[in-house]
């Protein structure tokens, strides 16, 4: 017999201990002492809990650069950065990375921004200016300069020397960078090779020289896909003569992931893009408006064939009882493919076979989710009608039988319509996301209610004319 342990995990409220340390702190060397033990995630949420008073005796009581580790885990630092004067606030981002930098000017106004770039030192201007050079959609945009690059022609000796020395400004050291004489990227070496690397060894042996790599100006939707595929813990970002502009590291990629899946998910309810809790209004509302407009015309359609069954409707008015039934499970159908086959578009690239294998498979899904369904209908429908709105058991399950097969035929075209638009989306070079989601929604609701009313004219009304 064995017995089953459940094993519970207990997880500390190291914020709430900083909290305390903070205000019990009574000089500056206990305090960084006791928060050297704590990562910087947590210090900055600790700060956010503290009080105006007790952040600015904890600013005057830690270092700029510890400050400056701490602030980029904030997720909004422009109120705590306006508690500080604009010099320090200066020195503070100017200790940042180039990337984390750039996050945090973001939030500031234009006028804030120009007047704290002026204030950077000579190296962080340059950085930052140089970032900020890039459209937000290039990769360029994202990488930081916080990392170690050696020539190649160095011995295993010389590149340890130059590695120790670098590494007091660079602490992005698991990958280090190497460059040929023209000083263009020409490979990459792992820390644990360099270290176990025996003295009389060829530096050239230890170099991948296969090792991935970006180039600045590509879009990061054309290159998402294959950053993620390599999972390196960073990534050169190339200039156009092959020269190493910055990396990507490991956080920068997720990041990156996160904010495309973001959008992607905000496109599939119909925005142009993302919305935070911090937009304003009229920029949310623009966002949303164009979609909300094309579907009110391709509403104003489905209301239109809606009308052209107005006879079967005064014939029959218990089918409209049943409408939304069909056009929601048609649409929870196509919605059901659609994530699917974005999903499969973006992790995978599919040849013409494996497209129709998903177009198949979709559709078979469909369809025996509809039979299913449509049998359910016959029965617990036709017992409804019968019960309830007094209709006799021949009647009852002709109706019930109508709504089933109207099912099975809305949810297998649902699946198709589902599966095949994303696709010619992504076949044309558009993002599939982008208008795919409202647009199958609207589009399976037509094709449900000319199946639905069309089925119930020519069954129920012309042949058994009940």
């Amino acid at each position: 017999e064995v017995t089953m342990t459940k094993i519970t995990v207990f997880k500390k409220d190291y914020v709430t201990e900083l909290v305390k340390i903070i205000r019990n702190a009574k000089n500056a060397q206990v305090l960084q002492k006791h928060l050297a033990n704590y990562h910087d995630k947590d210090v900055a949420e600790a700060i956010t809990r503290l009080n105006e008073t007790e952040r600015m005796q904890l600013y005057t009581m830690i270092g700029t650069p510890r400050l400056a580790e701490i602030f980029s885990y904030l997720d909004d630092a422009k109120p705590y950065l306006d508690e500080l004067s604009l010099d320090k606030a200066a020195r503070v981002i100017s200790d940042m990375d180039a990337d984390d930098a750039l996050d945090i000017l973001d939030e500031l106004s234009a006028e804030q921004q120009q007047e704290m770039v002026a204030r950077l030192d000579d190296d962080s201007r340059r950085d930052v200016k140089k970032l900020l050079s890039y459209e937000d959609d290039e990769i360029g945009s994202c990488m930081t300069n916080n990392y170690i690059c050696i020539p190649d022609t160095l011995s295993i000796r010389e590149a340890m020397s130059t590695l120790v020395r670098q590494a007091g400004e660079h602490d992005n050291i698991s990958t280090i960078y190497t460059t040929d004489i023209n000083g263009q990227f020409s490979g990459a070496i792992d820390l644990k090779d360099l270290i176990i690397a025996r003295e009389n060894d060829s530096l050239s042996n230890i170099i991948s020289r296969s090792y991935p790599s970006v180039y600045e100006h590509v879009k990061i939707a054309d290159c998402i896909e294959d950053l993620t595929d390599y999972e390196e813990d960073s990534i050169p970002v190339l200039s156009e003569n092959g020269t190493i502009a910055g990396i990507l590291t490991a956080n920068d990629i997720v990041e990156l992931v996160d904010n495309a899946m973001g959008d992607d998910y905000a496109k599939l309810a119909g925005l142009t893009s993302e919305e935070d809790l911090n937009e304003p209004t009229f920029t949310s509302m623009k966002k949303r408006l164009p979609w909300l407009i094309i579907l009110l015309f391709l509403g104003m359609a489905v209301s239109s064939v809606v009308g052209m069954f107005e006879s079967v409707v005064a014939v029959l008015p218990i089918v409209i009882c049943f409408q939304s039934l069909v056009l929601d499970m048609a649409g929870n159908v196509g919605t059901q493919s659609l994530a699917v086959t974005i999903r499969v578009l973006m992790d995978e690239d599919l040849s013409t076979k494996k497209k129709l294998s998903l177009l198949i498979k979709e559709m078979k899904i469909g369809f025996l989710n509809g039979a299913s369904l449509g049998i359910m209908a016959l029965l617990f429908l036709g017992i409804y009608i019968h019960y309830f709105k007094k209709y006799i058991w021949a009647s009852a399950f002709l109706i019930s039988g109508c709504v089933g097969i109207s099912l099975i035929v809305a949810m297998v075209i649902s699946s198709f319509v589902g599966t095949i638009i994303p696709m010619f989306f992504h076949k044309i070079h558009i993002d599939p996301a982008v208008a795919s989601g409202p647009l199958i929604t609207t589009v399976n609701d037509l094709v449900a209610v000319i199946t639905y009313y069309g089925l119930a004219m020519v069954f129920l009304i012309n042949i058994f004319h009940i």
